[in-house]
């Protein structure tokens, strides 16, 4: 046997050892599960919407599981929802109190407060994000406002491509 074919027996025969002793012994305690730490970053998601035809920013949401198209609008202080839009995801417009006075750009409206479970755009999600019904007639189509862009981890304008990132 050579100097090597030596040392690789006694290696094996060592790890053997070693394994056979960690199964003989039960009162030996097993070392705690490791876990990723909750610090460590994710990985960045990042979302890229081009402007349409007039500057505007649309893309389809997915607004308590139901697509909904929306219009970006930074201006907006909540995602603000058509009576239509929050009929068709399920949010029972009809059953809602619409309290909260708003200034549109036709006016004073009174809309819905709610609370949107789950709002997300591509890879992008977030939970209970603010929004508004808004009454019946009062606005064509869904805005995605300031209350879902607060909460990603920024976002921005380049080139005519509005940038959001998670």
């Amino acid at each position: 046997m050579t100097g090597r074919d030596t040392l690789i027996f006694l290696l094996a025969t060592a790890g053997v050892m070693a394994l056979a002793a960690a199964f003989e012994s039960p009162d030996a305690e097993a070392p705690p599960p490791t876990f990723i730490s909750d610090e460590l970053p994710l990985v960045a998601r990042m979302v890229e919407i081009r402007a349409g035809n007039h500057g505007h920013y649309v893309t389809t949401a997915t607004i308590e599981h139901m697509p909904v198209s929306v219009l970006v609008d930074t201006g907006a202080s909540k995602v603000a929802l058509s009576y239509e839009d929050a009929d068709r995801v399920g949010l029972n417009p009809f059953v809602l109190r619409f309290d909260q006075p708003v200034a549109t750009a036709n006016g004073i409206v009174h809309a819905a407060l709610i609370t949107l479970q789950r709002v997300e755009i591509e890879n992008l999600v977030v939970y209970d994000v603010e929004g508004l019904v808004l009454p019946q007639g009062a606005m064509r189509g869904t805005l995605l406002g300031m209350s879902f862009l607060n909460r990603l981890s920024g976002f921005r304008i380049s080139e005519g491509t509005l940038y959001l990132e998670q």
